[in-house]
Parts: structure tokens; C-alpha cells; sequence
């Protein structure tokens, strides 16, 4: 039996077009990078605007040395109240190439006010301009200057998490291959259909008609990152995940994926493989849907099934 949308989803998708037309920026060629972030970026400046604004919840924002010695700026998101004691490093989405954290500001306000867990979301730089190691040691700068002022801020040390979606759950779990190969401690990792295998870029054609983030897309963003380097032997586990031959020693892990995302495979392999090297992991695979697929619907049912596991992943640390 062929794949198929969710019937929920696909509903929402044809009363936008019904509504108006649903009018998609042109899409961008193998290796335009330029014209790939502009559509991300057109993309996620739409759909942060529809989130609503959270004024229980203030923003902080603090300079972070990195390994090069180059700062980047770290946002705290802290909800009203304060936290409880733990809190996340939160990387944005964007494939390597896109994204910051202005335009995911919203979003990430919603997760930090609904799960009443403060967030550290790191402004990493991006490919191509700065390559690898760049944005995966920015992630790691952050975690580690969480730890270091956790005392501060009115955080456990030891209930520290990394969270990311897409582009940057693939950089999340770098930053975590990183912390338990230089000692620091990490309570949870939480990968939001994460990108971890730069050699996923020859379509499935089972899934290649649903990608919202297409075959050519993903091999813009692993050439942007990793050069002519990519899909080669000497690609580094913190550059892309799937090529770690140790996934022993990580934290309770949860991974999250739909099925009709390219990330399906190597989402559910990572998993498998976490769990396998003695780590207790919780995995889902939605059927029906496609990277992204909470932006498609807010109210469908898979979409609220999938905002209350994230919200307890955060709460669960």
C-alpha cells in the first residue's frame, strides 16, 4: 500500500490552497544555497508571525565564546515563574545553511512558557560561510557556558538537556557526541526529526513526492556544511551523527520523525542504535507526515499527540 498523507493534514493543505492557491517560493537548485535560505527563511518569518506572542515568558541575551574564539549571541528564554531547576539548550532548524534565532523566536517561547523549562537557544553561525566545525562547536560553546553559569540562572547543573529540530536536532546530536567525549554532562537529548546522515541524498522514491525538504535540498545543505568532503570516509561524527561508531555513553534520548520525511530512516537507525549501546530511548514515527508537519495544522490530531511528547521529553530531565 502506497504512502499517504494524514487525512487531518492534507484537509489543512487543501483549505490553504482553496483559500490562497498556497503560493510556494520557486524551488532552489543543487548547491544554490542563496536561494535555499531565502526560501527557509521567507518560510519561517510566515510561520513565526502566525505564532502567538508570549509575554509570560522574557528573553535575555548573552555573548558566548566558541573553540575559535568568535562570540555568538545565546538567547535565555525564562517562563514566568522561573524554571524548576532544569533547563535545554534549544538549536534551531534551517539545514546548516539557514535560519536564526529571531525567526524561530516565537517558537521557541511557546516550548520554554508550555513546558515551564528555561532555554538556551544559540544564534550558531551557519554554513557555507562557516563550516564545519563551526556551528556544532557554537551548539557545544553554548552547553557548556549553560553549565558554567548554571548556578546563576537557578539551574541543576546535572538537568541539563540539548533539544533541536531538523537541521539543528542533527547539530544537537553532535553537541552531544561532543559533551561525552570531553566529560560534561548532558540529561537528555530531544531530536526533532533531526538531519544526521550527510550520505542521504539520492531520493527514495516512496518518499521523494511528500518532501518538504527535498533530496536536493539536504545535499545543498551537507555540501554547504561539509564541503567536498560529504558522502566521503572522513566525515566526522559531529558533523553528521549517523557516522559515529560509538553511540555508547549518550543520555536518555528521544527521537521524533514522520514517515514520509527523508529523515525517516535515519532517524529510526540512530535510535535503534543508541538503544542498542544500552541507552534507554523513546522513538515515533507518525504516519502520514511530513518534515515539518506540525506547521502544516496546529489543531490536527498527530500535531498535539506530537506537542505533548515534546513537552514531556522537556519536563522529563
Amino acid at each position: 500500500m502506497p504512502f499517504a498523507y494524514d487525512a487531518q493534514l492534507m484537509a489543512s493543505v487543501r483549505a490553504a490552497m482553496a483559500h490562497d492557491g498556497l503560493v510556494r517560493p520557486e524551488p532552489a537548485r543543487r548547491d544554490d544555497w542563496k536561494a535555499l535560505r531565502d526560501n527557509i527563511e521567507h518560510t519561517l518569518s510566515t510561520m513565526d508571525a502566525n505564532l502567538p506572542e508570549r509575554a509570560d515568558v522574557t528573553r535575555a541575551e548573552y555573548r558566548i565564546g566558541s573553540y575559535d574564539g568568535v562570540e555568538v549571541v545565546a538567547r535565555w528564554y525564562l517562563p514566568e515563574g522561573g524554571g524548576a531547576g532544569s533547563a535545554a539548550v534549544f538549536l534551531h532548524g534551517g539545514g546548516m545553511i539557514a535560519g536564526t534565532v529571531a525567526l524561530h523566536d516565537r517558537l521557541i517561547a511557546a516550548y520554554a512558557g508550555d513546558s515551564g523549562v528555561p532555554l538556551l537557544a544559540v544564534d550558531y553561525r551557519r554554513a557555507p560561510e562557516d563550516p564545519h566545525p563551526a556551528p556544532v562547536e557554537d551548539g557545544y560553546a553554548g552547553l557548556a557556558w549553560l553549565s558554567e553559569h548554571a548556578a546563576e540562572l537557578g539551574v541543576d547543573p546535572a538537568r541539563i538537556a540539548v533539544m533541536g529540530e531538523s537541521g539543528g536536532g542533527g547539530l544537537a546530536a553532535g553537541t552531544v557526541l561532543l559533551a561525552r567525549d570531553r566529560g560534561l554532562p548532558v540529561a537528555r537529548q530531544i531530536l526533532v526529526y533531526p538531519m544526521l546522515d550527510d550520505r542521504n541524498t539520492e531520493p527514495d522514491p516512496a518518499l521523494a513526492p511528500f518532501a518538504a525538504w527535498s533530496y536536493d535540498d539536504n545535499h545543498t545543505g551537507w555540501h554547504a556544511l561539509l564541503g567536498a568532503a560529504i558522502g566521503g570516509p572522513d566525515v566526522a561524527a559531529a558533523a553528521a551523527p549517523a557516522r559515529a561508531r560509538d553511540l555508547s555513553g549518550l543520555p536518555p534520548t528521544y527521537v521524533e520523525v514522520g514517515e514520509l520525511d527523508i529523515f525517516r530512516d535515519e532517524s529510526i537507525e540512530y535510535a535503534r542504535r543508541i538503544a542498542l549501546a544500552g541507552t534507554s530511548v523513546e522513538l515515533h514515527v507518525h504516519p502520514g507526515c511530513p518534515h515539518g508537519f506540525e506547521h502544516i495544522s496546529a489543531d490536527a490530531d498527530v500535531v498535539l499527540r506530537s506537542r505533548a511528547d515534546r513537552l514531556r521529553a522537556l519536563t522529563s530531565f
